[in-house]
């Protein structure tokens, strides 16, 4: 890992440094398990006591902490620890280990380009016609499909696999695994199908006659915006005729699957599992937990927020916070599942009165 001072850290996080600042650190750990060339975090005082169980000499800390007194040569000290968090993982992490150029195994196809200063490892593929920008840092056996476009400050994982014709702009991360552009799951029969018709009725059976499916070939690739993180195995499909789309600082997480035509908005966060269904419009600011599914053509608005398991069958206005299968306003959400807690309860008590009416006190 690279080597920085006290002083340095602190500059770059906008802290303030104490003591020794002129120390030089290489790791971060949690004080029980700091070596004397971590940064200790500490940065809540319910982990202080592990500093002494350590061997940091330096530690990042809460406001008003007494560095001294737990035996430091220096300190920095932090209000929002999770920005100090990342802004310190960010100087500490060294990347991919991949030299400026193109590695002799990688295989740059006819008319593509390369920016300056970009890095192509072992074993890449890049399509014809394809561009990359400057500076990009594509690892082992990553592909780039033909007619591509990536731009400046790319980072590109191991096994990493863009499709053909999509658009990505500056700063990408796509980690191993994961796949920009493959076709859309999209089939239709010759007459209509069971799934038609059960989505017509609503019923619970159908005679619709079993048909072979047909393949709905998708040209549509996908555009991407600019810092945009995509995780490991995490699939992003192409559109049908439009591309499907998504906006600049959105971050999706391991396993997560947007589906053919759908539009993402700005600066949204998925967390693992998430499946979107086919044309979905969301919105701006959209926080998905994990496990969160959503039906296809329907349109979820900004700053919608859906908790960890939530099936989204219907339109969610914007700001709205929901849970739940079919999800509702999370408050209700919690109501719902109170009652359902209840009901063995509730059942026990209506039995006992069902046999206290029908069987009536002999004395009567």
């Amino acid at each position: 890992m690279p080597a920085h001072t006290i002083a340095e850290i602190a500059a770059a996080l906008g802290a303030e440094a104490h003591g020794a600042t002129d120390l030089t650190v290489s790791g971060a750990a949690e004080p029980q398990s700091a070596g004397p060339h971590d940064l200790a975090l500490a940065m809540d005082p319910k982990y202080a006591d592990g500093l002494a169980a350590g061997q940091a000499r330096a530690a990042l800390l809460w406001p008003g902490a007494d560095w001294q007194a737990r035996g430091l040569d220096a300190a920095i000290t932090v209000g929002r620890a999770r920005m100090a968090l990342s802004g310190l993982t960010r100087m500490l992490d060294p990347g991919p280990d991949l030299s400026e150029g193109i590695h002799p195994t990688a295989i740059v196809g006819e008319g593509a380009s390369v920016g300056e200063g970009a890095a192509i490892g072992p074993f890449v593929v890049i399509g014809r016609g394809a561009k990359i920008g400057a500076r990009a840092r594509i690892d082992s056996h990553a592909s780039v499909g033909a007619d591509t476009i990536i731009g400046e400050d790319a980072l590109l994982h191991a096994g990493a696999r863009i499709g053909a014709r999509v658009r990505i702009g500056d700063r990408f991360i796509a980690q191993p695994g994961a796949v920009v552009g493959a076709d859309g799951f999209s089939y239709v029969t010759p007459e209509k199908s069971r799934a038609e018709a059960a989505r017509e009725t609503m019923a619970g059976e159908n005679d619709a006659a079993a048909q072979a499916w047909i393949r709905i070939h998708s040209l549509g690739a996908v555009v991407l915006g600019d810092d945009i993180e995509v995780g490991a195995n995490a699939c992003i499909d192409a559109g049908t005729i439009r591309p499907t789309t998504i906006g600049s600082g959105t971050k999706i997480d391991n396993q997560v699957h947007i589906a053919h035509n759908c539009t993402v908005g700005r600066d949204c966060l998925f967390a693992a599992q998430v499946g979107i269904a086919g044309s979905v419009t969301i919105g701006d600011n959209v926080i998905f937990g994990g496990k969160v599914g959503v039906v296809d053509n329907i349109f979820v608005g900004n700053g919608v927020v859906a908790g960890g398991g939530t099936n989204i069958l219907s339109n969610v206005p914007e700001g709205r916070v929901v849970m739940g299968y079919p999800a509702v306003k999370m408050d209700t959400h919690v109501e719902m599942y109170k009652a359902l807690r209840r009901l063995p309860r509730l059942a026990t008590e209506v039995a006992a009165l069902k046999n206290s009416v029908s069987k009536p006190d002999a004395s009567d």
